[in-house]
């Protein structure tokens, strides 16, 4: 008998891509996770915190992230602050993610569509 396939990463909403992807180079507490999200998207993609922070919750519970073992020495951080990282789940959603999008953008539809909007804005 084989053992159990590991689960498979549900599907993301935009706003959990951009949590997963902003955590794919580096551990960080949730408000650098808000501005990496902001400077990464040009202000596109803004949360509010209190949303945000469930994401972050559910995320978790999914087990696409944990918050982090290793923190910054205490003199140079807020003890206050949860740092999150990626599990290897979260970076299978992540890549799956990516792939899907790459995918979506590549078909001929979806690139006739942008230059015509790109055509209506000139």
């Amino acid at each position: 008998m084989s053992a159990p396939s590991p689960p498979s990463p549900p599907a993301l909403k935009p706003e959990e891509f951009q949590i997963l992807l902003a955590l794919e180079d580096a551990d960080r507490h949730g408000y650098a996770v808000l501005k990496r999200i902001e400077a990464v998207t040009g202000g596109t993609m803004v949360m509010a915190p209190s949303p945000f922070y469930r994401r972050l919750k559910r995320l978790a519970a999914a087990g696409l992230l944990n918050e982090a073992d290793e923190r910054p020495a205490p003199e140079l951080d807020d003890e206050r602050r949860r740092y999150y990282t990626l599990t290897e789940l979260g970076r299978t959603a992540l890549q799956r993610e990516a792939d899907r999008l790459v995918a979506l953008a590549s078909r001929d539809q979806v690139i006739a569509l942008a230059q015509a909007a790109r055509t209506r804005r000139a």
